[in-house]
């Protein structure tokens, strides 16, 4: 251990040090600079701590390195500079968080035109908030007395590193008072609003994408902070202001009034979603969009409905896109995407049902009524089968089918408040969700007759008739499903009804993961071992790009549990672990003992022996049969 510290460095380190004219630039040059930093040799600490030598780092830290320098070289001082000013010593940082001047010179870093160096903007990032968490009252103070400090930081928002700087503001201020009055500077500036303007079609792509993150940042950080604060503590400005009407209208005014653009959509459906993930109690959010939705949100139901349907947005694809399947005419797109995304999101909020329960009270759900009216379910499903390979969108249309199923109990509300629900009528009768489902799973079988590929929705498609059977059973809609399938036509209720009992769960069995014997062998039998698996599964078998796509489609459905296994009310929670008490263990119990008795009996026949006797040592190679216990394997192919 002792000869692991290079001695011979700290001595050239403090052979420099008692240089009268030593310079910062020469100390930089040492490695070992920094770990005597952090170690705080006293003399280093006094040297770096003047004034012309702080202002010297800073200036590192802040300034465009000149271009002639090879690239190796060009940032090392600042990145050294960087490191030494958050090294977390006591001395630099009284110095610096205590001392104007020096933070003027770190503060005009902010003033430089755009774009910013993003190299150097992590520098100042890091330092900055390096200060804010260990000199919080003064750097806070300082920033506050900065007229237009955050003018200056959205101003340069598409440099990441300045959201870095925005949330170390909101969440690295410590004790509570000083945070929430921080919180509230930052609110009286408008922090919130001023973000949601930069998520518009006029401003630079990366500001927008950069300004959406924050935004989800800030309303993450600001709940799980009120999560773990007492019920009794003050609301936080921001969020409330995220989630009030007023900054959701603008957001949405933003997204659909006037010119549309991918991006500026994208952005605003992630903020979208990110208020409606549930992460503390009291539906604040969801009580104010969708207990009384304005007219503007309605509208961004019907618009989203035109994007569905549409691929008219500036910047979405509108030309061949080449694929491993083809040409695919019209792609998808991003934008599309999170549409879905949105519109599965909006109807999980109103807990799978047609009322929402929010402070006791029961709200007729308006979204989900003007969704069915919309038929925006209906193009979402065209879209399912349009995009056989876009599993993406298969997830999300999925949840959107599933969202009127089983769901849990809400409190305080009466039990036969579910016997009707518009959104399984509209499923069932305007959707034709049935006949579809018997349809697509005919023309798979056809279309796999004929030598074609198995369709890559197959394993969704599974999902989702098994959610319909799940529904039927049990659930809060149960009877509704069940009349609704009873009134099919008698030649689509027979198909339905043979569907259910032959191919579905014929799939269903395969799709369960079976418990695969394995081979009882010794040690020494590693090396020659065969695989257990048919040979043509091989590992070493080169998969082509179909049965690439096959299992990358339906790898959770082949190797999953039935769903009904796991729900919330199930009787089946046990069924995987009941099978553990159907195999038979004594073909394996009686394996066993020979193997061991065999190896016992090798020890027991030597016991006379003395060991450490001379014996005439014989080179020859002997080989011995040995006996191998295997078992049936069984294997389900991946098709």
């Amino acid at each position: 251990m002792f000869w692991k510290f290079d001695l011979h460095m700290s001595s050239q380190l403090e052979a420099l040090l008692e240089k009268d004219d030593v310079t910062l630039t020469e100390l930089m040059e040492e490695e070992d600079v920094l770990q005597e930093c952090k170690a705080q040799n006293r003399r280093l600490l006094v040297f770096l701590s003047q004034d012309t030598c702080m202002q010297e780092l800073l200036h590192l830290i802040t300034t465009e390195p000149p271009a002639g320098l090879e690239e190796t070289r060009r940032f090392k001082h600042p990145n050294i500079a960087c490191e030494l000013l958050t090294s977390d010593v006591g001395v630099i940082n009284d110095k610096l968080g205590g001392e104007k001047p020096l933070l003027d010179t770190l503060y005009s870093f902010l003033e430089q035109p755009p774009p910013l160096n993003p190299l150097l903007a992590s520098f100042f990032s890091k330092t900055i908030g390096n200060l804010i968490t260990r000199k919080t009252e003064q750097v806070i103070s300082f920033l506050r007395g900065k007229e237009g400090f955050l003018g200056l930081v959205l101003n340069h928002i598409n440099t990441s590193a300045m959201m870095d700087l925005l949330l170390r503001l909101i969440s690295c201020v410590e004790p509570a008072p000083l945070r929430h009055d921080t919180l509230n500077w930052l609110n009286e500036e408008q922090l919130a609003q001023r973000l949601i303007e930069l998520i518009h079609p006029g401003k630079d792509e990366e500001k927008q994408s950069n300004a959406s993150q924050t935004v989800c940042d800030i309303i993450r950080l600001s709940r799980d902070q009120a999560n773990q604060l007492q019920e009794n503590s003050e609301a936080d400005p921001l969020l409330a202001v995220l989630e009030s009407q007023e900054c959701v209208g603008q957001l949405l005014d933003n997204m659909f009034v006037g010119e549309r653009t991918e991006s500026c959509i994208i952005c605003g459906t992630q903020i979208l979603l990110t208020l409606l993930e549930i992460r503390r109690p009291g539906w604040v959010f969801y009580s104010c969009i969708l207990k009384k939705p304005s007219a503007c949100q309605l509208a961004v139901l019907k618009k989203g409905n035109e994007l569905a349907s549409s691929t008219s947005v500036s910047g979405s694809f509108l030309w061949g896109k080449l694929m491993g399947l083809g040409v695919l005419e019209v792609p998808l797109g991003n934008c599309r995407l999170h549409v879905a995304r949105l519109m599965a999101s909006l109807l999980q909020t109103t807990n799978t049902s047609y009322y929402i329960c929010c402070n006791n009270t029961i709200y007729n759900n308006t979204v989900t009524l003007e969704l069915c009216r919309l038929n925006t379910i209906n193009i979402l499903l065209d879209l399912f089968f349009k995009y056989t390979w876009n599993n993406f969108l298969h997830f999300q249309v999925e949840l959107c089918v599933a969202s009127p199923g089983p769901t849990l109990p809400l409190p305080s509300v009466p039990p036969d408040i579910f016997t009707h629900n518009p959104l399984v009528t509209h499923l069932f009768q305007d959707c034709r969700l049935v006949p579809r489902i018997l349809e697509a799973w005919e023309e798979n079988d056809k279309m796999q007759e004929e030598g074609g590929m198995r369709r890559g929705y197959m394993g969704h498609l599974t999902r989702i008739a098994n959610t319909v059977v799940c529904s039927m059973e049990k659930g809060p809609v149960h009877s509704q499903i069940s009349s609704l399938i009873t009134e099919l036509l008698v030649d689509c209720k027979g198909r339905w009804e043979t569907f259910v009992d032959q191919a579905l769960t014929e799939i269903n069995r395969k799709n369960t993961v079976d418990l695969v014997s394995h081979n009882l062998r010794s040690s020494s039998e590693d090396d020659d071992r065969q695989s257990p698996f048919p040979k043509e599964l091989s590992l070493q078998q080169t998969f082509s790009d179909y049965q690439i796509q096959q299992i990358t489609a339906n790898f959770v459905d082949q190797f999953g549990f039935n769903d009904d296994e796991f729900s919330e009310h199930g009787d089946n929670i046990n069924a995987t672990f009941d099978r553990i008490a159907e195999i038979n263990f004594n073909a394996k119990t009686a394996a066993f003992e020979a193997c061991t008795k065999e190896k016992i009996q090798s020890f027991d026949d030597n016991e006379e022996e003395d060991i450490w006797e001379e014996r005439e040592i014989n080179y020859t190679t002997h080989t011995k049969s040995r006996t191998r216990y295997t078992n049936t394997h069984t294997f389900t192919h991946l098709d």
